[in-house]
């Protein structure tokens, strides 16, 4: 899978691109990465920003830069197979089913903006789809963008050493992740849950199922509304609360 970003801060890419999970996986070639600036296809002595059309504050991203970037990129890929995201407050809400569906891109282009952002023009004509990763603002597009590549990269094949921990992560079957202990049994904090010891897998199954719903309906009551619960998923759910409650 292919991942292009055009930012006007490469090195915050960068750096990201060679720590950890997302390293090895450009390492093993089951990912490449691409960085474009559009400071680059700029004109001599002109600006990256200007001002904004009926007045306001701050700065706009220039669209001519934006598009010649674009189409340098554009003319190497395959149209249909690249999607083409600008990483917005105004977006979609971004989730993990929006990840798992972006992993089936051939290609993903993250267009990052800075200042008040970029030009209407540019979304109109290139954009694919404008993603938001919260009901927030940030200084520019690089960190969401970071975010939603590491969201996808996790859910490519061959990507994580144990494909099998990504069933038992948070929002793969639309409830929050269960507790999780290592050694030592016993300490000054509390200890371990004792159907985490007990061997019995059935038992240890149902334990973190059980902590998954409680939590879920503690935390995020909208995420449990869209789940279709079971008869025994509500007694699971009504033990949670009762023990809470002792």
């Amino acid at each position: 899978m292919n991942f292009i970003f055009i930012t006007l801060f490469p090195e915050i890419i960068k750096a990201s691109l060679n720590e950890s999970i997302t390293k090895k996986a450009i390492d093993n070639s089951l990912i490449t990465c691409q960085v474009y600036d559009p400071k680059d296809y700029l004109n001599e002595r002109e600006r990256i920003d200007d001002k904004i059309y009926g007045g306001g504050p701050g700065m706009l991203l220039k669209p001519e830069p934006l598009k010649k970037v674009l189409d340098k990129v554009l003319e190497k890929l395959d149209k249909s197979k690249s999607k083409k995201i600008y990483l917005s407050p105004k977006g979609t809400q971004f989730n993990q089913k929006k990840a798992e569906k972006l992993s089936k891109e051939e290609n993903v282009i993250f267009i990052c903006g800075r200042y008040e952002g970029i030009d209407q023009r540019i979304i109109d004509h290139y954009v694919d789809e404008e993603i938001s990763i919260g009901d927030y603002v940030l200084s520019g597009g690089e960190l969401p963008a970071l975010v939603v590549f590491d969201a996808i990269v996790r859910n490519l094949k061959g990507v994580l050493g144990d494909e099998s921990s990504l069933e038992q992560e948070s929002f793969s079957d639309g409830l929050l992740e269960y507790p999780q202990y290592t050694r030592p049994e016993e300490m000054a904090l509390g200890k371990v849950p004792k159907e985490l010891l007990s061997g019995n897998h059935l038992e240890i199954s149902k334990w973190r199922k059980k902590q998954m719903l409680g939590i879920t309906a503690l935390r995020r009551k909208d995420l449990l509304n869209e789940v279709v619960l079971s008869k025994e998923d509500k007694n699971l759910l009504k033990e949670f609360f009762d023990e809470l409650d002792s």
